[in-house]
């Protein structure tokens, strides 16, 4: 058997990344892929936000990052995937590493040369990271991931880029240059880009790597900060949407510059489809999503990544904004007397 390319696909925190390979999952380019996603928390939500239409494989890995507390999940994920794969059981030619936005690539990307077993299956193909060109400059100077994600790329795509100006956007390439001369950089608007520039493109230069770090091959010890933590709020019950709006609305003012990253799909009162939530910091939206199946339990799941984040007050601010219930029938009205 030939060896299965994969494409990590990184970036930081609200970069995109989901967006991107939802417009992937779409396209029609002909592979058939397999996602193996990452995320910080404890529970999940892009597998929610992800197209569930076609034929991929889709694998979640949870209550870790991929680039240290899971990566024996990652190794063990890869070998299963190709012993399916050999077995007739799945089908697929291309995997799609989505990993946490507070991944540092290169304990990822080292997994593919330091074991056999992925080593005898699989190819890294290229580095992908999202820049989110809002925040970028900020991420840049605050977070290691951030650099690593950038001086690890094949490829550099751009997003949000509407949101600046132009002229940010041109020193901020600039500055990317400076940091990784080697990569393409280009842009992905609304989710949308060239995916033959991204899938099997062979970007992916060991001994380029080994001269920026020469111990690349050897363990690769990677923590994260500590006051850099999440959590769910999880909700059956609908929730009224003015309510909530005026929740978030406050939440973003008071602690918004702590807000690294907040997503979920939510069961709001009186709508019919799902609603996807999306924000980063101060920037927070909304859209359509799907119907809700009939006869499927409806839910809310919101995951927030921050720094110092207040949890149980907004929590409880959260939980307040469940609706409330139809009010009762009116009393019976009593029989007349005889």
């Amino acid at each position: 058997m030939s060896l299965i390319p994969v494409t990590i696909l990184t970036g930081f925190l609200g970069s995109g990344k989901t967006t991107l390979l939802n417009h992937i999952l779409k396209a029609d380019h002909g592979h058939r892929i397999a996602v193996i996603e990452n995320e910080f928390g404890e529970a999940g939500i892009d597998n929610e936000l992800l197209v569930q239409d076609r034929d991929e494989q889709i694998v979640e890995m949870n209550n870790g990052c991929i680039c240290c507390t899971v990566r024996g999940d990652l190794v063990r994920i890869l070998g299963e995937l190709a012993d399916k794969k050999k077995e007739g059981k799945l089908s697929f030619d291309h995997i799609v590493i989505e990993t946490t936005g507070l991944a540092d690539p290169a304990p990822v990307a080292q997994t593919f040369f330091v074991d056999d077993k992925v080593m005898q299956n699989y190819l890294l193909d290229a580095i992908v990271t999202l820049v989110d060109a809002k925040h970028a400059p900020q991420q840049l100077d605050e977070h290691h991931e951030a650099q690593e994600q950038v001086g690890f790329a094949d490829r550099v795509l751009l997003t949000k880029t509407d949101l600046v100006d132009p002229a940010d956007v041109e020193a901020l390439r600039q500055r990317l240059v400076r940091m990784n001369p080697r990569a393409k950089i280009g842009e992905s608007r609304n989710g949308v880009a060239q995916v033959d520039d991204l899938l099997d493109i062979r970007g992916f230069n060991l001994n380029a790597i080994l001269e920026i770090e020469p111990e690349f091959l050897n363990d690769v010890s990677h923590e994260h900060d500590d006051d850099v933590t999440s959590f769910v709020f999880r909700e059956d019950r609908p929730l009224d949407l003015d309510r909530l709006e005026d929740m978030l609305g406050v939440m973003v003012k008071l602690y918004g510059t702590q807000m690294m990253r907040y997503k979920g799909v939510l069961n709001i009162a009186g709508n019919e489809r799902r609603v996807v939530f999306q924000g980063v910091h101060m920037l927070m939206g909304a859209d359509m999503g799907p119907l809700w199946k009939p006869g499927e339990t409806r839910f809310t799941k919101m995951v927030f990544i921050g720094k110092e984040l207040p949890k149980n007050i907004l929590l409880q601010g959260l939980a307040g904004c469940v609706a409330k219930a139809p009010a009762a029938n009116a009393r019976a009205k009593k029989a007349p007397r005889k």
